[in-house]
C-alpha cells in the first residue's frame, strides 16, 4: 500500500513557522492528562462531535428537540468496544477525576431558567457556551431566548494504551450516528477526529473510473477527428495508438515509482489527464506533418521528414515540462513534490513512447498505406473509383488518392480552412487592430480578477459532496461561525512576571490582541490577570520576586488549570501562555486575517517574544506561502521555457514571445479563477501551475512552426504555420477539454477544480497560440533580411 494522504503531512508546508511553535508548546506545556481542557490542546485531540438542528422551531433547547437530543447522548454514552468492556466513561478524557462532559446539557438537565451568552455563570465556574450553541438569539440582558443548533464534543483520552479502544468507539459513534440521521424533531450531522483523514483514503482511488471514462470520450474524439473517407489514407488507427501511448506512459510512470516506494497522494490522480492532453498534442502534430509529406517517398523518408517538422517541435515542450517538474519537487508542500515527480516522469515516458512506440506504428501505417492496402483489413484496393463498382464498394473499398499537384495527402477541410480562409483573414491589418483591441480587453479583465482572487481552502473541499464531513463543516460554518478558535499567545522566553514596569508593558501588548474586531476583547484567558487580582486580595507585593514565585502554587490550587500556563523550573518562568476568543471567522478569507493580524501585533511586541497559536494554524500556514510559491513556480516555469526556447528556436525574439505569453496566460488564467469563484490554495496552486506548463505548449509549437517555415514573410510564415498546426492544436484542444469534461460531474472539488482550471487554461493557452500569438509574431517581424531580400528579388523577377 503506497497511499501516503495524512493531511497534515501533504496539504501543509513542511518548514510552516506554526509547526515549529507546536514544538515549542509541546516541549514546554506538556499534556495534563488528569485535567484535560479543550483550549489547552497543541494538536486536534481524539473526539467525536454531532451537530443538532432544529427541524420544526427556531429553538431546539424546547422539547420535543431537545428530548431527542437528550436521548441520542445516551446512546453515545452506553457505546461500548471490546465486547462491552470499555465504554465512554472508560475512554474519555477527564478532568478533576470525571469525564468531561457537554456542559450545555448540565445546564440544562439542571433546569438553569436563564442562560447567559456567550458565557454563563454554572455553580462556581464561568463557562464559554460559544461553541455549543449556534444562531442564538438574546434578550438585552444576554439571556438566551432562542438557540437554532447545539453542538456537543466527546472527548477521548489520548493515551497510547486506549488508542485502538478509541478508534473502535470512533468507529462505533459514526456507526450509530448513520443511522441516527432521520429523526422528527432534529437534523443531525456528526464529525470525528478521524473522518477528513478517512474520507480521503476511501476515495484516492475514486479518479481512476473518470480516468477510463476520459481515456474512451478521448479515444472516440480522436478516432472522428482522424477520419477520412479515404479508406488507406485513414488514421483512425493512429489516433486510437496516440491515445495508448499516452496511457502506456502513466502506467510505466506510476509502476515505476510505486515499485520504488514513491508515495501516491490524492493530487496525483489529476496527473492521467494531464499527460492525455499532452500525448494527444505530439500525435496530432505527428499526424499533420505526415501528412504534409510526399505519398510517393519511401516510408524512411517520410518518416524523416515527420520527424524533422514535428520532434523538435515536441522536444522543446516535453523539456521544458520535465524540468519545470522536477525543479517543482522542491516545493513547499509534499503533495505537490509527489505529483511533480509523477509528472515529470509520467511526461519523459510519454515523450520516449511517442518517439519510439508510436512513431514506430506510424511507421507500420505508412507501409500500409505506401502498399495500398485497406485500413481495417490490410488487403489491398483500388486507387481509383470506376463505374463498375457498386456505391457500397466506392465507399468501404476505395483509397490511396493523393494531391497530384503537391504529392501529398489532400488536405482535410479543417486545415484548407487554417490555410486558404482564416490565416489571410488574421493577417489583415485591420484584423490586428482588432486582436490587439480584444487582448487588452482580455487583460484588463484578467488584471481586475486578480485583484479578487480569493486565498485558502475550505475543509469541506478535501471530501465529497454527499459525505458527513461535508455537511456537518457546513452546519457548523453556518450556525457556529460567531464564534471561532481559542488562540493561544505565549510567551516564549524568560520573563520577569513580577518587575511591575516590564509586567505592564507585557500587559500592554496583550491588550494589543483584544483590538482586531475578529478578537472578543471580554473573552480573555489570563492566569497573570488571576494572579493579580488575588495579589490584591490577599494584600501580596507581588512586585517582589521571592513574593510572586513562592505563592505561585496557592494560585494553582485555586485555578488547577493555570498550571498549565506556566513554565517553572526553580525561580525561573521560561514560558506562559494566555487566551484570546475569535469572533467572526465564516470563511478561509477570515482565517488568512486572522493569522495574519494576531502575527502582526505578535511581532510588534518589543519587550517579550510572542507567538500566537492553536492546532488548526497547522493548515493556515499554507496561506503564507501558496501564493509566494505559485509565484515561485511560475517563474521557474518561465526561466525554463526561456532558456529552452533560446537553444531550441532559431530566432531570440520568437523565444521572448512565447516566454511571455507565460506571463499572459498566467494572468488570464488567475484573473478569469476569481471570476469563475476558484480560490487560490494549495490544490488549486498544484493544477494552476501544472496547467500553465501545459498551455505554452501550443505557443511554443506556433512559434517554432512559424520560425521554421520556408516563407519569407512574416504574415506568410504565419498562415503557414496555421495551415500546419492551427487543426492539430485545435484538436488537441477540443479533444483535451472533452476528456476532462466527465471531472465537472465529479462529486470532488478536487476534481472539479481541475476541469475548471485545466478549461481555462487549455482555452486560454489555444486563443493564444492560434490568435495571439501569430498576430505578435507578425508585428513584431521575425524574418531575416536576407530573407526579405530574396522574396523581393523573386517579386522583381516575375
Amino acid at each position: 500500500d503506497r497511499e501516503d494522504n495524512d493531511l497534515e503531512m501533504q496539504f501543509t508546508p513542511k518548514k510552516g513557522p506554526s509547526k515549529a511553535t507546536r514544538a515549542f508548546v509541546r516541549e514546554n506545556f506538556p499534556y495534563n492528562k488528569s485535567m484535560f481542557s479543550e483550549d489547552r490542546l497543541y494538536e486536534k485531540g481524539n473526539f467525536a462531535s454531532l451537530i443538532a438542528v432544529s427541524k420544526n422551531s427556531d429553538n431546539v433547547l424546547e422539547s420535543p428537540a431537545l428530548d431527542e437530543i437528550l436521548r441520542l447522548n445516551e446512546k453515545i454514552i452506553n457505546i461500548t468496544v471490546e465486547n462491552g468492556r470499555l465504554g465512554f466513561n472508560d475512554l474519555c478524557a477527564k478532568a478533576n477525576g470525571r469525564c468531561v462532559s457537554n456542559v450545555i446539557l448540565e445546564i440544562l438537565l439542571d433546569d438553569e431558567t436563564s442562560i447567559t451568552y456567550p458565557e454563563h455563570q454554572h455553580g462556581s465556574s464561568l463557562v464559554f457556551l460559544g461553541s455549543a450553541l449556534g444562531g442564538v438569539v438574546t434578550d438585552a440582558n444576554s439571556t438566551v431566548t432562542s438557540s437554532q443548533a447545539v453542538k456537543l464534543l466527546y472527548y477521548l483520552d489520548n493515551d497510547e494504551d486506549l488508542e485502538e479502544a478509541s478508534k473502535l468507539w470512533l468507529r462505533g459513534f459514526k456507526a450509530l450516528l448513520s443511522d441516527e440521521m432521520d429523526r422528527k424533531q432534529i437534523d443531525v450531522s456528526y464529525y470525528t477526529s478521524k473522518s477528513k483523514q478517512e474520507e480521503i483514503d476511501s476515495h484516492t482511488t475514486d479518479g481512476f473510473p473518470l480516468f477510463i471514462i476520459t481515456y474512451a470520450c478521448a479515444i472516440t474524439f480522436s478516432v472522428i477527428s482522424c477520419l477520412r473517407s479515404d479508406n488507406v489514407r485513414n488514421k483512425m488507427c493512429v489516433a486510437v495508438f496516440g491515445v495508448v501511448t499516452s496511457g502506456l506512459a502513466v502506467v510505466s510512470s506510476f509502476g515505476l515509482l510505486l515499485y520504488i516506494g514513491v508515495p501516491f497522494v490524492i493530487t496525483v490522480a489529476n496527473s492521467p489527464f494531464l499527460i492525455l492532453g499532452i500525448g494527444l498534442n505530439n500525435m496530432f502534430i505527428l499526424v499533420s506533418d505526415f501528412q504534409h509529406t510526399h505519398v510517393n517517398d519511401p516510408v524512411p523518408k517520410r518518416m524523416a521528414h515527420t520527424y524533422k517538422e514535428a520532434v523538435m517541435s515536441i522536444t522543446i515542450t516535453a523539456l521544458t515540462d520535465v524540468l519545470k517538474f522536477f525543479i517543482g519537487v522542491m516545493s513547499d508542500f509534499p503533495s505537490v513534490q509527489s505529483f511533480c515527480l509523477y509528472t515529470a516522469t509520467s511526461i519523459a515516458f510519454c515523450y520516449v513512447y511517442t518517439i519510439t512506440f508510436l512513431g514506430a506504428f506510424m511507421a507500420l501505417n505508412g507501409r500500409r498505406e505506401e502498399g495500398n492496402r485497406h485500413w481495417l483489413t490490410c488487403m489491398k484496393v483500388p486507387s481509383v473509383k470506376t463505374s463498375t463498382q457498386t456505391v457500397m464498394y466506392k465507399l468501404c473499398c476505395v483509397g490511396g488518392q493523393y494531391d497530384q499537384s503537391t504529392g501529398a495527402e489532400k488536405k482535410q477541410r479543417a486545415s484548407n480552412f487554417f490555410m486558404e480562409y482564416y490565416g489571410p483573414f488574421l493577417t489583415k491589418p485591420w484584423v490586428k487592430v482588432m486582436v490587439m483591441f480584444i487582448y487588452f480587453l482580455y487583460l484588463a479583465s484578467s488584471i481586475f480578477g486578480c485583484f479578487h482572487i480569493q486565498q485558502g481552502i475550505e475543509l469541506y473541499d478535501l471530501a465529497a459532496d454527499n459525505s458527513h464531513v461535508t455537511k456537518f463543516i457546513r452546519k457548523d460554518r453556518q450556525h457556529f461561525s460567531d464564534y471561532g478558535l481559542s488562540v493561544m499567545v505565549i510567551v516564549k522566553n524568560e520573563f520577569p512576571y513580577w518587575d511591575e514596569t516590564k509586567r505592564c508593558q507585557l500587559q500592554a501588548c496583550l491588550e494589543d490582541f483584544k483590538e482586531p474586531q475578529f478578537v472578543d476583547r471580554d473573552i480573555f484567558t489570563s492566569w497573570l490577570d488571576s494572579y493579580l487580582s488575588y495579589g490584591k486580595d490577599k494584600h501580596l507585593n507581588l512586585n517582589d520576586k521571592e513574593v510572586f514565585l513562592s505563592n505561585l502554587p496557592q494560585l494553582f490550587d485555586l485555578s488547577p488549570f493555570f498550571m498549565q500556563d506556566v513554565t517553572l523550573t526553580g525561580d525561573v518562568i521560561h514560558a506562559s501562555r494566555f487566551f484570546i476568543q475569535t469572533i467572526g471567522i465564516a470563511n478561509a478569507s477570515k482565517e488568512i486575517e486572522m493569522l495574519k493580524g494576531l502575527n502582526a501585533i505578535a511581532g510588534k511586541c518589543s519587550v517579550a517574544s510572542l507567538s500566537v497559536y492553536n492546532h488548526e494554524f497547522i493548515y493556515f500556514d499554507q496561506y503564507n506561502v501558496v501564493v509566494s510559491s505559485t509565484i515561485k513556480n511560475v517563474s521557474v516555469i518561465t526561466a525554463v521555457m526561456l532558456v529552452v526556447s533560446l537553444l531550441l528556436i532559431p530566432n531570440p525574439i520568437c523565444s521572448l514571445w512565447v516566454t511571455c505569453s507565460i506571463g499572459s496566460v498566467t494572468i488570464g488564467v488567475t484573473g478569469f479563477m476569481a471570476l469563475w469563484d476558484i480560490s487560490l490554495d494549495s490544490i488549486s496552486m498544484i493544477i494552476f501551475t501544472v496547467c500553465i506548463g501545459f498551455t505554452v505548449d501550443f505557443s511554443a509549437h506556433m512559434a517554432y512552426a512559424f520560425v521554421s517555415s520556408k516563407k519569407p514573410r512574416p504574415d506568410d510564415k504565419a498562415v503557414d504555420a496555421l495551415s500546419s498546426l492551427g487543426y492539430p492544436i485545435l484538436q488537441g484542444t477540443l479533444s483535451t477539454i472533452l476528456g476532462v469534461s466527465v471531472l465537472a460531474s465529479s462529486e470532488f472539488n478536487t476534481f472539479r477544480t481541475f476541469f475548471q482550471i485545466f478549461f481555462l487554461v487549455v482555452f486560454i493557452g489555444m486563443v493564444h497560440g492560434l490568435v495571439f500569438i501569430p498576430v505578435v509574431l507578425t508585428t513584431c517581424t521575425c524574418s531575416s533580411e536576407e530573407e526579405e531580400e530574396e522574396y523581393n528579388e523573386k517579386e522583381i523577377k516575375s
